[in-house]
């Protein structure tokens, strides 16, 4: 079993690494997918990703302690998990932000964010799996 101990630099990496490439693919997606302004959308997005910034450091630093404290080894279905439930999170502190934003019910910016969860899931599973196994060679190379 690895537990994973990450610096504050290393997280924010992470983080910000995570949203510059999940905004780049999402805003003009989203963009034409609702047909609104990629400007709207890209700044929907941008404070989203803001939001969701800070969330993946709280949440990430929280599941290294589950590990810690637990002993579980990062695999699939912990990945998996770990997944859902980051993006469950997020969906209830965005909401509200996205149907101020967009100017619709609270119904409709659900929907809406169930479209960037259906997004954001699977680019989440696979960016950090990627992340963990270049992080293990990196580490493995010092």
């Amino acid at each position: 079993m690895q537990i994973h101990h990450r610096s504050l630099s290393e997280r924010i990496l992470h983080a910000l690494t995570f949203e510059v490439l999940a905004i780049g693919i999402s805003a003009p997606l989203a963009a034409w997918i609702t047909g609104r302004s990629i400007l709207s959308m890209g700044i929907l997005t941008a404070v989203i990703a803001t939001i969701a910034v800070v969330w993946n450091m709280l949440y990430n630093w929280l599941f290294d302690r589950l590990q810690a404290r637990w002993g579980f080894d990062r695999s699939y279905w912990i990945r998996v998990g770990h997944a859902c439930c980051f993006e469950a999170g997020l969906v209830v502190i965005a909401i509200p932000f996205v149907a101020w934003w967009l100017d619709i019910s609270v119904w409709q910016a659900l929907l809406l964010d169930i479209g960037f969860v259906l997004f954001y899931l699977p680019y989440g599973f696979l960016f950090n799996l990627g992340y963990d196994k270049i992080r293990q060679n990196l580490v493995a190379a010092h």
